[in-house]
C-alpha cells in the first residue's frame, strides 16, 4: 500500500517545490490523523492491556473495515466537490436484499452478490447523472435516494425482514486464513481492507481519472476548458461510492447477520471520517490512507467510549462534535495557506 505521504494530493504551487520538500508538506498535512489514530490505540491499550494481543486487535480492524471501506468510496465523492448521503440505506438493502433472496441456499450467493454490485452501480449512476446533468445539488439528490432506499426496504420486508444469509455469505465478515504464524487467524476482512484500500490509492492518486477528479472538485471551470468530462467523472466517482457501499453491506452481512439497521448512521461515520482525514468538503483535496485512518479513528473512539462505559447517545453528540471541529480546523488551515 502506498505511504501517506503520497495519499494527499499537492496544494496549488507545491508541484514546483523539490521533491522533499513536496513529500514533506503532503506528511506533514496528513499528520495529525495518524496521531490522534496513535493516541486513542494508545489510551485503548491501558484501558485493555489484552487489545495488544493479535487477536485482538485484528478484531478491531474486522469491525472498522466496512467504516474505512465506505470512507474510501466517500473521498472519491468529496474529492469532486459533492457528497454522498445515500450509502447508509444502500448499505441497509444490500443486507436485506440478500437475505431475502438467498433465503439459506447457498447456490444463489454468487448469482446474488453479482446482483448486489450491479444494483449499487445503478444507484451511483442515478445519483451521478441527477447531479451533474440536472443540477441538482447532491446532498438533495442522495438525501432523496436514501429515503427512497430506506422506504423500499421498509416496504419489501414489512419492517421485519424475510430470509437468512448462508455461511459461503457470511464468511467474508466471519472468517479468514487460519493457521497464519504468530497471529494465528487472519481475517477475510482485513485482506479485503488492503486490497480495496490499495486500488483506491492506485485510482485516486496514480491515474488520469484520479488527476481529472481532483481538477474537477478543485475547479469545475477550469477543469472543463482542459478537457475534461466532469460530469462523467463525477458520475462514476457515485459509482465509485456506491460500489464500496456493497461492498461494506457483504462485510457487515457476515459480521453482524441480519439486520433491518445494519446501515443506520454510516453515511455520517464515514463523511466524519473523510473530513477527519484532511479532504476538504469544497472538494479538489483529499487523501485515502488518510480517510481511512479517519475511519479506524472513528472506530477507536466507539471502542474507548465503551470501554469507558459511556452511552451511545453521548457517542453521537461526540461525533458531531468531531465533524465539527474537524471541518472548522479544515476552514482555518484553508485560510491560513
Amino acid at each position: 500500500m502506498t505511504s501517506a505521504a503520497s495519499s494527499t494530493a499537492p496544494e496549488w504551487g507545491e508541484d514546483r517545490l523539490p521533491p522533499r520538500q513536496r513529500a514533506w508538506s503532503a506528511i506533514r498535512g496528513a499528520a495529525p490523523i495518524f496521531l490522534v489514530l496513535l493516541a486513542l490505540l494508545v489510551a485503548i491499550a491501558i484501558r485493555n492491556p489484552n487489545f495488544t494481543e493479535p487477536s485482538v486487535f485484528l478484531a478491531f480492524l474486522k469491525r472498522a473495515t466496512p467504516l474505512a471501506i465506505l470512507a474510501a468510496g466517500q473521498l472519491f465523492v468529496v474529492v469532486a466537490g459533492e457528497i454522498d448521503l445515500s450509502v447508509g440505506s444502500l448499505i441497509t438493502a444490500v443486507v436485506v436484499a440478500a437475505a431475502g433472496l438467498i433465503d439459506g441456499d447457498p447456490a444463489k450467493t454468487w448469482p446474488v452478490i453479482a446482483l448486489l454490485f450491479l444494483g449499487g452501480a445503478v444507484v451511483g449512476s442515478i445519483n451521478g447523472s441527477i447531479t451533474t446533468r440536472l443540477g441538482v445539488p447532491s446532498f438533495i439528490t442522495t438525501l432523496g435516494m436514501l429515503l427512497v432506499l430506506q422506504g423500499g426496504a421498509l416496504l419489501a420486508t414489512g419492517g421485519s425482514p424475510r430470509g437468512s444469509l448462508p455461511d459461503n455469505f457470511r464468511v467474508f465478515g466471519r472468517r479468514g486464513f487460519e493457521g497464519v504464524p504468530a497471529i494465528g487467524q487472519l481475517p477475510y476482512s482485513v485482506v479485503i481492507l488492503v486490497v480495496v484500500g490499495a486500488l483506491a490509492v492506485a485510482l485516486l492518486h496514480r491515474t488520469t481519472f484520479g488527476k481529472q477528479l481532483f481538477a474537477a472538485g478543485g475547479n469545475p471551470r477550469a477543469a472543463t476548458l482542459s478537457g475534461v468530462d466532469v460530469p462523467r467523472v463525477r458520475t462514476f466517482a457515485f459509482m465509485l461510492s456506491a460500489i464500496s457501499a456493497v461492498v461494506a453491506g457483504i462485510l457487515l452481512g457476515g459480521f453482524a447477520g441480519l439486520s433491518q439497521n445494519a446501515g443506520e448512521g454510516a453515511e455520517f461515520q464515514a463523511i466524519s471520517a473523510v473530513v477527519l482525514g484532511g479532504a476538504s468538503l469544497s472538494g479538489g483535496r483529499g487523501g485515502t490512507i488518510a480517510a481511512m485512518a479517519g475511519a479506524l479513528t472513528l472506530e477507536a473512539l466507539f471502542t474507548l467510549l465503551n470501554l469507558l462505559g459511556l452511552p451511545k447517545p453521548l457517542r453521537d453528540a461526540v461525533q458531531g462534535a468531531i465533524i465539527i471541529a474537524a471541518v472548522a480546523f479544515a476552514a482555518y488551515r484553508s485560510r491560513q495557506r
